[in-house]
């Protein structure tokens, strides 16, 4: 029996406390799996930034992107690793490149999803070139803002085609208001969408390969306090799963109104993964993280370059109801996630990795990863106040999985 590694890579940008409890809690697992006639063992490393030949080989089997959505220097190393060398890497940077917030509206109408009446304008500035002077003046047609306003209905809010975070995203209640923000706009195109209003319930659901997570989620409040701490909030029914953009790592927001959820933003290939941010549900993303990684690399999952989409658009072509066409949608992500085989794996290989991570966070190095990144983001009269605040929250995580699921401790007699 031959010894082998496997060599997962980070691709990082200002993160600071994910990967340093990643690192972590991969060592403390110690693995050394039976698979295929070898003893599997791991490495990880963080990936730098340097010049490359083309040609040359890649060390990783899967690399989790942090920094390609928006730095262009590693997504070219990515895409030359990915067809030159099989790498796996969550995401697909042709995909993130591809699907703005526009192409997923439009590919989830197509799906049958209730999206909420959405129009895209053109943008209110333009770079200055003589060619697309000369187009516009043939052929961009005169509008009237507050006509298609009135067409999408008020309330709207208006957003980036793109995405970014609500960077630029404002309610609107009528003319006046439509007009200011579209002015402030600038070169932006933009997108006006009816906004779902009332509704009941926000949610963000935050997804790992085949492992989602559905949380309540407040988009106003401050950032430390917008993923909430709730519990039963959801049926089994409004569980539900998609993948079509061939996306490991992704996150989705919808809003339920009158018992449906609309979807209102659905493509987001870097979610948060911040404990400021995810605080209590902090410790479930870095297992989701490792059991996925660890699975890809150990199996040697090949990674799905072209996407096909062509499946699930025959499924929506159907006369069936929506439901049984949902149903089968993720059946297909199922599929394509191979669900069942991550399943028995970590049931097989993994057994011991929740009551790792359960105990790993108790620890002072985890606490010392909390700080860090508190450090990075928040003056220094607020450190100590909000160290303590998340820490706190992810030692109530730890009383929740200790006394509902207390096969994941260490210790399940403590």
């Amino acid at each position: 029996m031959a010894e082998v590694v496997r060599r997962i890579g980070l691709s990082l940008g200002a993160d600071l406390c994910w990967p340093i409890c990643y690192e972590e809690i991969l060592k403390r697992l110690d693995l050394a799996l039976p698979i295929g006639g070898d003893t599997v063992r791991f490495e990880v490393e963080r990936v730098t930034i340097e010049p490359f030949d083309l040609a040359q080989p890649v060390r990783y089997d899967v690399v989790l992107d942090r920094l390609t959505h928006w730095y262009h220097t590693s997504r070219e190393w990515i895409k030359k690793a990915v067809v030159m060398n099989d790498l796996y890497v969550l995401n697909n940077p042709w995909s993130i490149q591809a699907n703005e917030k526009h192409t997923t509206y439009a590919a989830m109408m197509r799906l049958g999803f209730p999206i909420p009446g959405t129009w895209l304008l053109p943008p209110k500035e333009y770079e200055a070139a003589a060619d697309l002077q000369v187009t516009l003046d043939r052929y961009a047609k005169l509008f009237s803002l507050g006509e298609v306003g009135e067409k999408v209905g008020y309330p709207l809010f208006i957003k980036p085609f793109d995405g970014g975070a609500w960077v630029g995203v404002s309610k609107i209640s009528g003319r006046e208001e439509l007009q200011k923000a579209y002015d402030a706009s600038g070169k932006r195109i933009m997108h006006l969408q009816q906004a779902v209003d009332p509704f009941d319930l926000f949610v963000r659901a935050l997804g790992v390969g085949p492992q989602v997570k559905v949380m309540k989620y407040d988009p106003a409040a401050p950032l430390h306090d917008r993923y909430k701490v709730a519990f039963d909030f959801v049926t089994a029914e409004e569980w539900q799963t998609l993948a079509f953009f061939g996306w490991d790592f992704n996150s989705c927001e919808a809003l339920r109104r009158d018992g449906v959820f609309h979807p209102i933003d659905f493509a987001n290939a870097c979610p948060d993964s911040q404990v400021t941010s995810l605080h209590y549900h902090f410790p479930w993303l870095l297992r989701a993280k490792l059991k996925w990684s660890i699975f890809v690399a150990a199996t040697r999952r090949r990674m799905r370059k072209n996407l096909d989409w062509e499946p699930f658009f025959e499924i929506a072509a159907t006369e069936a109801p929506f439901a049984e066409k949902l149903s089968r949608y993720a059946r297909l992500a199922h599929q394509r996630f191979e669900s069942d085989r991550f399943v028995e794996f970590c049931a097989r290989h993994l057994a011991h990795l929740d009551g790792v991570v359960w105990e790993f966070f108790g620890t002072p190095l985890a606490k010392d990863a909390v700080r860090k990144k508190v450090e990075a983001l928040y003056p220094a009269h607020e450190v100590e106040q909000f160290t303590e605040h998340f820490w706190g929250l992810i030692q109530f995580w730890r009383k929740t999985e200790g006394e509902f699921l207390p096969s994941r401790r260490g210790d399940a007699s403590t």
